[in-house]
Parts: C-alpha cells; structure tokens; sequence
C-alpha cells in the first residue's frame, strides 16, 4: 500500500510538472464536483484551512517552481464550492500592511522561499506568479519580527531568462 502511494504522489508531481492542471479543472465543476473527486484529480492539500461557515479550503501548492497556487473550497456538503488560481494581482491587493502572517498564508498558500533578515527586523515570503500574458514575477510579503504586514512588491523573476537579460518567450 506504501508504494501504491509513493507512485500516486510519484505521478502526482510528474503531472503537476508536466502541466496538468488545466485539465484537472476542466474536469471539475462547482457545485457539481465532490471532495473525493477534487483528491481523485490533484490528490492530497498541502494544508486544509478552515473557512467560513464550515467550509473547508484545500491548498494545492505549486511552488516553488510553479507559478500557480489553487485554493479549492469544499462546503459542508461535501461538494466543491470554488477553484481560485490566488497568485495574482487582485488577491495581491487585498494583503495590507498589519494583516498577520497566517492570514496571508491562507490567501495565498505556502511561499516558495522565507528569506530571514535579521538586522533589519524583517522576513520576506517569495511567491512566483505569471503577470499576463507570460512575464515571470515574484511577489514578496515583507513581515515585521511580530510577522505584521510591512509593505509588499513585485519584481521580474531574477532566475527566468528576462530576469537575467535574457529573451522573452
């Protein structure tokens, strides 16, 4: 059973890798769609987060070299309620300086990098996101030593080929 699901998580990444995901959700449907249909396609969350009147959020992550993270909301009837793509400028708005660390996490999911820096009293939390139609970004939270929102940013990818002077795709 244990290598039944060292090769399920196996295919799982090789799927995300490979650029699956479009057709995981064009397999699902709001309202429509189960819980166990949502793990049958993107298999186990990254994190479940509790969400509004007893719903339930499933992060599937796909840092740090992706640049999409989903959140899936499943309601208390056990059926898919939303599918959010958040690494984007509008969920990007709606982090504002003193909002918590947790707080940010559960808009956004799991950063591809927490850079520490100490004589600055500061960490910073790395997403990669696409900015339409095709240019590699990072977004960063920057956190107080309480882990308060300080002010965020967006930068051209240093490791894509723009970020390096290289060509655009």
């Amino acid at each position: 059973m244990e290598r039944i699901r060292g090769l399920a998580g196996l295919l799982a990444l090789l799927c995300a890798l490979a650029g699956c995901d479009p057709q995981r959700i064009r397999e699902l449907e709001e309202g429509v769609s189960t819980e166990a249909d949502v793990r049958a396609r993107f298999g186990e969350p990254e994190k479940v987060w509790d969400g509004p009147g007893g719903e339930r959020i499933f992060e599937y992550n796909r840092q740090p070299a992706g640049h999409q993270n989903y959140m899936i909301s499943i309601g208390p009837d056990g059926r898919m309620s939303a599918l959010r793509q958040v690494l984007n400028p509008n969920t990007f708005a709606r982090i504002q300086p003193g909002m918590m660390m947790e707080d940010v996490r559960k808009m956004l999911g799991k950063p591809m990098k927490v850079t520490p820096y100490p004589l600055k009293r500061e960490v910073h939390y790395d997403w990669r996101w696409m900015q339409p139609p095709n240019t590699p970004m990072v977004f960063t939270v920057v956190f107080d030593t309480d882990y308060r929102v300080l002010r965020t940013g967006s930068v051209l990818d240093p490791e894509s080929p723009e970020g390096r002077g290289g060509p655009s795709k």
